[in-house]
């Protein structure tokens, strides 16, 4: 009897501790209700399914979604920034093994203060990494590290121009989200090196984009981009509607530089949400399981662009999309959109 009772004390005190060690909590912050963000959250969590971290069994996740509606004004802007303050306070105060940040708001305005409470961050839904601090497309920083969206505009537009060649402008409607800001300003530039000229206009998360594609129609562009902007996706890609609407009856194509929900534009060059959510979660699994520490892991994203194509929308407008793009695109209906 007291042998059994010896045996009892021993795994009370050495077996419960070995089990706490392998059970975890992760903390996930996410700015902005949209689909995308809802993909990447999955790719997360399936990440770390494969790796043996399992939600109910040794995992637990509690994740925190803060609405950011299309029409955020100045007052909505801070009072969501006081909505973050708030959550990054009762995160800190729960002590999770890690936080993963969904979207650039997220991140940017809420790692330094995990950074500083010790708790490691990883990133995901981020198209512009030094856009939220990260010293460059591959380097985060001290505390941090993730998987960004990132898309080189060479590479965009070399493809771009192989579905029309005669390309020579382009227009973008965007609003202030940091990442369209952002590859608006990488595209202008080295998209004119391929001799294709940009011309954008901003215009505000509430409005139609109609009026500023009429603009740029008469400066003569020949195509639109569409960038990773919450702009198209916070109102159901209402705004993408409106504008295929105007776009397509004058036989002008639209190209989407994102992977999102919405159909009709020729071709879609870009990362696949789910899958930068899973190479965000190959990083947790190696700060959880591994003890890596976040800023020796370099940023990841996806190699191999995914490319989709909307055969009949090209039809539509008359555009017989060469075979070097049909080889390797899928088609737009066959993802879930």
């Amino acid at each position: 009897m007291k042998r059994g009772l010896l045996f009892v004390m021993v795994f009370l005190v050495f077996g419960m501790p070995v089990c706490a060690q392998d059970s975890y909590r992760i903390e996930v912050l996410q700015v902005s209700k949209i689909n995308p963000f809802d993909w990447a959250y999955e790719g997360f969590v399936e990440e770390l399914e494969r790796n043996g971290i399992v939600q109910g069994q040794n995992l637990v996740i509690n994740r925190r979604i803060i609405d950011a509606d299309a029409d955020a004004g100045l007052w909505k802007k801070v009072g969501i920034l006081m909505k973050i303050k708030g959550a990054v306070s009762d995160i800190i105060a729960s002590k999770p093994d890690l936080v993963l940040t969904i979207s650039s708001p997220a991140t940017k305005y809420s790692k330094d203060k995990f950074i500083s409470a010790g708790i490691p961050v990883v990133f995901t839904g981020v198209a512009v990494p030094q856009a939220i601090g990260c010293a460059s497309v591959r380097k985060a920083g001290p505390g941090f590290t993730g998987a960004s969206l990132y898309l080189d505009p060479t590479d965009a537009f070399k493809i771009t121009k192989l579905a029309l060649p005669n390309l020579t402008k382009m227009g973008i409607v965007h609003s202030d989200d940091e990442n369209a800001v952002a590859f608006v300003q990488e595209a202008t530039a080295k998209a004119a090196a391929l001799g294709i000229t940009i011309l954008s206009r901003e215009v505000g998360k509430s409005d139609s984009p109609v009026e500023a594609a009429r603009e740029l129609i008469d400066q003569g562009i020949q195509a639109f981009g569409i960038p990773i902007d919450a702009y198209y996706a916070l109102r159901g890609y209402q705004p993408t509607a409106e504008l295929l609407s105007l776009i397509q009856p004058q036989q002008i194509p639209a190209v989407c530089y994102c992977h999102v929900g919405f159909s009709g534009a020729i071709l879609y060059i870009g990362s696949e949400f789910k899958r930068i959510g899973a190479l965000s979660g190959t990083q947790a699994v190696k700060i959880l399981k591994e003890g890596a520490v976040p800023e020796a892991l370099p940023i990841l994203i996806q190699e191999d662009l995914s490319i989709l194509v909307d055969i009949e929308a090209s039809k539509k407008m008359g555009i017989e999309l060469p075979l070097e793009i049909l080889q390797i695109a899928k088609e737009v209906s066959t993802m879930r959109i």
